[in-house]
């Protein structure tokens, strides 16, 4: 088993982002190998808490070792960020100071070939979850899912253009024998997308992409989930979100757009009848992407693409 290892997406940024201050409680919703986590210990230091969470065994393994010096002021729960309210109860807090998330799959876990995340490893297991509890694998996707749903998942969230043939051609390889590796479904992809198609990104990606957001349901309730997290900020406290790719960014980008938004009502309307008022402010009208010189450093930071916004309310 690889040692875990992760290197956070623009650090700095984040944490600048989210206005640190000593004390406070703060939310890292995918604590991952724990790098956010210990910036945001260290800098609210002697008193600042820290909620985590993360679906990952092994992440939160790292991760509490990683933080060991903070013992005592660091929570991390086995849980998805979007049951953040059974969390919040059970650590006795209400309204949080600051909140991250970091919707980008670790460097571990795209290394480890047990996890079945890369298409580059063509003996994987079809595996892709986050949480190695759960039950829905890729593999199951893949062998039970009717041609019609897998060409909407691969057309849906990875935008993939030949989502009808590689779905098509998945069936058909599965009427003789089901799909074991992420070798088999790569070699499917590569000959359902003609040859003047395959060139620039891995012509895989897109797919590996799709089949991951299906197994973790990476996309289910993120919208709602935005808004309420934000709403548990108290005022001036900061929310700061890493997603890379365009479907969370998007998600994001219209969350934040509502938060920020005064009277909904439409325009023939003569007056406001539903009385609402901005909630936020967007303190990155655009996002922030990584540094020419992290780019460098990281090459995973290519895709990411950072919102911040403020609790005015």
């Amino acid at each position: 088993m690889l040692e875990f290892s992760h290197k956070p997406v623009m650090k700095e940024e984040c944490m600048q982002g989210l206005a640190l201050k000593e004390g406070g409680v703060w939310f890292d919703g995918t604590v991952g190998g724990g790098g956010h986590s210990y910036e945001i210990l260290k800098r609210t230091a002697p008193s600042g808490r820290l909620i985590a969470t993360d679906l990952d065994d092994e992440a939160i393994a790292a991760a509490t070792k990683r933080l060991s010096a903070f013992a005592g002021r660091f929570s991390i729960y086995k849980s998805n960020y979007k049951d953040y309210e059974r969390v919040f109860a059970e650590a006795g807090i209400d309204k949080i100071d600051g909140a991250i998330l970091d919707f980008g799959i670790s460097s571990h876990q795209i290394d480890d070939a047990d996890r079945g995340f890369s298409y580059r490893q063509a003996d994987a297991p079809l595996d892709m979850r986050m949480d190695q509890s759960a039950p829905l694998t890729a593999e199951i996707v893949l062998n039970t899912y009717p041609e019609d749903k897998l060409a909407r998942i691969l057309k849906t969230y990875g935008e993939e253009t030949f989502a009808k043939q590689i779905a098509r051609n998945v069936v058909k390889y599965r009427a003789d024998k089901p799909l074991k590796t992420s070798g088999e479904f790569a070699e499917i992809i590569q000959k359902s997308i003609p040859a003047k198609f395959r060139f620039g990104a891995p012509c895989e990606r897109k797919s590996f992409q799709a089949l991951r957001i299906e197994v973790n349901g990476e996309l289910d309730g993120l919208y709602e989930l935005v808004l309420s997290l934000t709403r548990r900020l108290k005022k001036g406290g900061r929310m700061v979100i890493l997603t890379f790719q365009s479907l969370e960014d998007r998600i994001v980008k219209e969350a934040f757009k509502y938060l920020e938004s005064p009277c909904t009502c439409p325009s023939s309307f003569p007056v406001c009848v539903c009385g609402k008022q901005p909630e936020i402010k967007i303190i990155t009208k655009k996002p922030i992407t990584a540094s020419e010189e992290e780019l460098q450093e990281n090459t995973r930071s290519k895709c990411a693409k950072l919102r911040i916004a403020e609790r005015i309310r």
